[in-house]
């Protein structure tokens, strides 16, 4: 994590990742999003997602959520981006109760990776109760299919991750699926990604 001073009052979180990944998951984005809508985005990190898609689809509303060590920077890059469809930052603990929040889509980058097994399932679990009929959600990661990776490098950034804190990992999609059907969710795309990603979309079909 870096950070970009912009005045003496104002330094932006820097996540280096979001510059290589966020025209690539833009380009899906734009055909998705087509019409007016509200995205409610999971783990917003840093916020330059929220700020460079906002700018991007003028037509949606971003509403970007993270835990309370992360709001100030998220608040940070919602001012510096002027982009007046940036909703206020929101407090979001995925293990917690989420707020009561309108939202016609959601998406998040680079989360479950990090999260608890639980935690992903409640991510998934919650995905479904948010979201309308046809509400997609949007995830963006590394994942293994059939309990294999797609890379060497996927590879040895799960053990890396595992190395950091033994509840995280690289999560198989099949996995992902199960939890995703169990809260009438289904994986309707898996879009290949630079750097051994990939951009599931999940439609919910109550």
């Amino acid at each position: 994590m870096n950070n970009i001073p912009v005045t003496d009052n104002m330094i932006l979180p820097d996540a280096p990742a979001t510059h290589r990944n966020r025209q690539p998951i833009l380009k899906w984005l734009s055909g998705y999003l087509s019409e007016p809508s509200t995205v409610l985005e999971i783990g917003s990190g840093t916020g330059q997602h929220a700020a460079y898609f906002a700018e991007h689809l003028p037509h949606v509303t971003w509403i970007p959520t993270e835990q309370a060590i992360n709001l100030s920077g998220l608040e940070a890059w919602r001012q510096y981006s002027g982009c007046i469809n940036i909703a206020q930052p929101q407090l979001l603990d995925v293990s917690q109760p989420w707020p009561n929040v309108h939202a016609d889509h959601l998406f998040s980058a680079n989360t479950v990776h990090i999260m608890p097994l639980e935690t992903v399932k409640m991510l998934f679990l919650e995905a479904g109760r948010l979201l309308p009929s046809d509400g997609l959600f949007f995830l963006y990661g590394p994942f293994r299919y059939g309990g294999q990776y797609t890379s060497a490098s996927n590879e040895a950034f799960d053990q890396q991750l595992k190395q950091r804190a033994s509840h995280q990992g690289i999560r198989d999609i099949e996995q992902l699926a199960i939890w995703a059907e169990s809260a009438s969710l289904t994986l309707t795309a898996d879009h290949p990604m630079p750097t051994n990603n990939q951009l599931l979309v999940f439609r919910c079909i109550p």
